[in-house]
């Protein structure tokens, strides 16, 4: 535990030392995410309960907490909040249809033995919904980082050319988003990885063949994860590229209509 405490104190200082307030925000907003975290998985326990509404809400609020409270509420957080919440809508019913059509839901033949010794297996909640919810939550941090990331230069280029064009502004943001989109996408694929290297290694151990191992419940469910989020950055770019530009022109639009009223 005080290891623990150790290593948050040290990235609290960090985070203060090179964000200052910013920094202190997005450390605070750690904190809250895991609270709706947590609530989240509460409220998923209730047999009742809709898997798929509680993780569009949960991470509608998890967008709000990143983009409005970390970098105050404004046209970039605002563009970047929308497009979010519209690519989150859209990739939750195609993984809730890959992940039915896949039958990665529930436990797999490795776990069962472990699991099914100290726990009940009758939990009463639709598994589907539950690995749909699972594999967005794990997506929402990248989606809404690179929704935010063309947003801001967008408005960046429109601020300093304001002739240009929808057409032109939405292929700056694009070309923004095929800079970003490479990077992301293999930073999901190493922190999800490495956090299942002791898996390649348990394969290992029970002699699993190569094609034993990709027809695995775990990996198959692991590697549909990484190729979902891909998915989910590949979606965001031209939406938050779109609506943003949209909205840009838009507001041009009524200033300059603002302009022939006043004279």
């Amino acid at each position: 535990m005080n290891v623990l405490v150790l290593l948050a104190i040290i990235l609290f200082v960090s985070m203060i030392w090179i964000g200052g307030k910013k920094g202190a925000r997005s450390f605070i907003s750690l904190f809250l995410n895991f609270a709706v975290l947590l609530v989240s998985v509460f409220i998923m326990m209730d047999p009742h309960a809709n898997p798929i509404i509680i993780t569009l809400i949960a991470c509608t609020v998890i967008s709000s907490i990143n983009l409005f409270y970390i970098n105050e509420v404004n046209n970039k957080t605002i563009i970047a909040f929308v497009s979010t919440v519209i690519t989150v809508a859209i990739l939750l019913l195609f993984i809730y249809f890959v992940t039915k059509k896949a039958m990665i839901q529930g436990f797999g033949e490795e776990e069962m033995d472990e699991i099914s010794v100290i726990f009940s297996l009758y939990l009463g909640v639709d598994f589907v919904k539950i690995a749909a919810a699972v594999i967005i939550m794990s997506t929402i941090g990248a989606v809404t980082d690179v929704a935010i990331s063309i947003t801001s230069p967008m408005q960046e280029i429109f601020n300093q050319h304001p002739s240009i064009s929808k057409k032109e502004l939405f292929t700056s943001g694009l070309t923004i988003g095929k800079d970003i989109l490479g990077s992301n996408t293999n930073t999901l694929f190493f922190a999800f990885i490495g956090g299942y290297m002791a898996l390649l290694i348990w394969y290992k151990d029970l002699s699993y063949s190569f094609g034993e191992i990709v027809n695995s419940k775990i990996f198959s469910a692991e590697m549909i994860t990484i190729f979902c989020a891909g998915i989910g950055i590949a979606l965001i770019i031209p939406i938050a590229s779109l609506v943003n530009a949209h909205y840009l022109i838009k507001i041009r639009g009524k200033q300059s209509d603002d302009k022939i009223i006043q004279r």
